[in-house]
């Protein structure tokens, strides 16, 4: 399988058109997916209870609920759904932004993901950080495609900094997964690290613009200097952080591998991109 090469990294010849703005904007879409992700997750309770004034009116998430996490777990995705909801903030105070997109993070949702039958993100720690593992899959790249972006525009500290906190939960989810990485998901045959990879193959084949995404185990030709088959950091054939075009990855989290026809976590669509 081709690795990505460095130099790619997620801009096309379209893509640098895009406003400023619109790219921050476009990353507000995803800072609202795991603010309402992680709230609902770790606490019972969305943004509608917790931070109304950032939905800007926009209705609640279909789905959300409670997950069935042991302390730690909760203290973590309480930590992380506090910091999208001070990342939601920041890009308010930057662009003007808009009312919060209806979102869907219902279990049925991540189950047609994940191809198991009847798999509920919500109901236990596995579970759930393998939701987070594919909601958290593309805010990175997002991110990176922002800061290649900015690096002419005078919001490359805040992306820079957008960028290098939410790097954070994806390295540490990666890591509590990879521990797990041969166990098998109950009440499933298949183990941790061959979904991660699934989850992967399912977000590269939408985007359609090669290997952007890798789970926790890779052939060893793949892994870091072709020394390792441990991938709990992803990175190109460099070790770089692999990018995404905004529509790559709007096909993607729509599920249905076309920019222009909304589903999945977004079933009426982004707000603010054109």
């Amino acid at each position: 399988m081709l690795r990505a090469s460095s130099s790619d990294l997620g801009v096309s010849q379209t893509q640098t058109l895009i406003s400023d703005q619109d790219q921050l904007e476009l990353a507000l879409n995803f800072e609202y997916l795991s603010a309402e992700f992680f709230s609902y997750g770790a606490n019972g309770r969305g943004l509608d209870a917790t931070a109304p004034q950032l939905t800007k009116g926009g209705p609640p998430p279909i789905g959300g609920r409670k997950a069935n996490l042991d302390p730690l777990l909760q203290d973590i995705f309480s930590q992380f759904a506090l910091i999208n909801i001070a990342h939601l903030g920041a890009i308010n105070g930057a662009v003007k932004g808009f009312p919060e997109p209806l979102l869907n993070i219902s279990k049925e949702v991540f189950g047609e993901i994940v191809e198991l039958k009847d798999f509920d993100v919500y109901a236990n720690g596995l579970n759930y950080l393998l939701g987070a593992y594919i909601s958290l899959l593309l805010l990175p790249q997002m991110l990176m495609l922002e800061w290649l972006h900015s690096c002419r525009t005078l919001n490359t500290r805040l992306v820079a900094g957008l960028l290098g906190v939410d790097s954070g939960p994806d390295a540490v989810i990666r890591a509590y997964l990879y521990e797990r990485r041969d166990a098998p998901i109950p009440p499933y045959s298949v183990k941790v690290s061959d979904l991660t990879g699934r989850i992967s193959d399912f977000a590269n084949r939408l985007g359609k613009e090669g290997i952007k995404s890798e789970g926790l185990v890779v052939p060893q030709s793949e892994g870091a200097e072709g020394k390792t088959t441990g991938n709990v950091i992803a990175g190109d054939k460099d070790s770089l952080a692999f990018g995404r075009t905004a529509s790559g990855i709007l096909k993607i989290v729509y599920g249905t591998g076309d920019e222009h026809v909304p589903g999945a976590f977004f079933p009426n669509g982004a707000n603010g991109f054109p």
